[in-house]
């Protein structure tokens, strides 16, 4: 179908390339990309995909749009803050190119909906920062011979990938797949997350220019991918460093003989430690805010370890708390070596780094331990309104 004069206006600079073209652009508009996650990684993609021509885009995100988000997430406005992510997304690539067709999923992706939704779609690019999802995204993609683009952040750094497991015309795989570089999960809370450990904001957009550069030489054919390769970015020495990334022939999903042949239960999955012992069971261990306060007014001896990181406590913090972050927490335990038989009740943001603090105390002998469930964020919301969240 030949391109319209608005598309020829539109298109002009890539139609002056010779290696892209009018064929290239055809390419692009006939094309489909589903965008897991319209956070940081898929706002500047979302809107680069939808600038370059690209027909179809598919975002989903459950999320709604908080005021932390728009240091990075810059497909969004201050007036989105508290509306839906995805349909903030598609207003921003409504108002940028109104001829690429958006359709939303104001959903997760799970086990359940994964095959038929990503099936629609040429490729996927994953935006999400939690490995359950980046484990069932990768399964989904090798079972329906789909390429998946891989992006991530943390911090200063940033690392991006083409999955790319079709074969090619010799009978071999382009690339590995994710579980060829990620065997097994790490345990849970052992990786931070951006809320927890913070990103520079405009590194989203450099991985995500990655992405989405990617994604442009799959659909057009362009130049070699990053199948087989795997970049990692330094904002802080700007620099970048690039590893050879080879199949496992052993991969329980791409290899020619899989043990994995449906989708399983990715939660449960990543709930596992590497041992295949399951992690710290959460029963018993957590006390409620409301629980909590109880104690603070009753007057009952406890000490309040807080874990977070110092910068966080000038946001906020409840009173009478010390402070060990999480990191200095094994080489700083002589600090409170006399509450190992009195009570200690963990606490951080939102409750995933105090548990893991809880297994650390466990493991060096304290007895009596307990994690403030939903951390500060759920006692300001039950018991403190003063408190506030970030």
């Amino acid at each position: 179908m030949p391109l319209t004069s608005d598309q020829y206006l539109r298109y002009a600079r890539h139609l002056s390339l010779p290696e892209f073209g009018e064929k290239g652009q055809e390419k692009l508009l006939k094309s489909s990309i589903l965008l897991i996650g319209a956070g940081g990684l898929g706002s500047p993609l979302a809107l680069y995909l939808a600038a370059a021509g690209v027909g179809r885009l598919g975002i989903m995100d459950f999320d709604v749009v908080d005021v932390s988000n728009l240091q990075r997430q810059i497909i969004h406005r201050t007036q989105d803050v508290g509306t839906s992510k995805a349909k903030s997304a598609k207003r921003g690539v409504n108002d940028l190119n109104p001829g690429c067709q958006v359709d939303i999923y104001e959903e997760g992706i799970t086990s359940a909906n994964a095959l038929e939704l990503i099936a629609k779609y040429d490729i996927v690019i994953d935006g999400t920062d939690n490995f359950p999802t980046r484990y069932l995204v990768n399964d989904a993609c090798v079972m329906l011979n789909k390429v998946n683009i891989y992006g991530s952040i943390y911090r200063f750094e940033g690392q991006a990938t083409v999955f790319d497991t079709r074969k090619n015309a010799e009978g071999k795989r382009n690339g590995p797949c994710y579980r060829c570089l990620y065997p097994e999960p790490p345990p849970p809370g052992e990786v931070p997350s951006c809320a927890e450990g913070g990103v520079l904001g405009v590194l989203p957009g450099i991985i995500a220019m990655i992405q989405a550069t990617e994604a442009i030489k799959v659909l057009t054919g362009m130049g070699r991918t990053l199948a087989g390769r795997f970049v990692r970015y330094d904002a802080m020495n700007m620099s970048f460093r690039e590893l050879k990334l080879r199949p496992d022939p052993t991969c329980p999903v791409c290899s020619a003989n899989p043990t994995v042949t449906k989708l399983i239960d990715y939660q449960q999955f990543c709930g596992m430690s590497r041992g295949g012992e399951s992690a710290m069971s959460t029963e018993n261990l957590e006390i409620s805010p409301t629980d909590y306060a109880a104690i603070r007014e009753s007057g009952k001896e406890h000490l309040l370890l807080d874990v977070r990181e110092p910068f966080e406590l000038g946001i906020c913090q409840i009173e009478g708390n010390m402070n060990i972050p999480l990191g200095q927490l094994p080489n700083r335990l002589s600090e409170i070596a006399n509450w190992k038989n009195g009570l200690v009740i963990a606490q951080c943001k939102s409750g995933r780094r105090s548990m893991k603090a809880l297994e650390t105390l466990k493991k060096h002998g304290f007895t009596n331990v307990l994690n403030l469930q939903g951390g500060i964020l759920a006692y300001g919301e039950e018991v403190d309104p003063s408190i506030s969240a970030y």
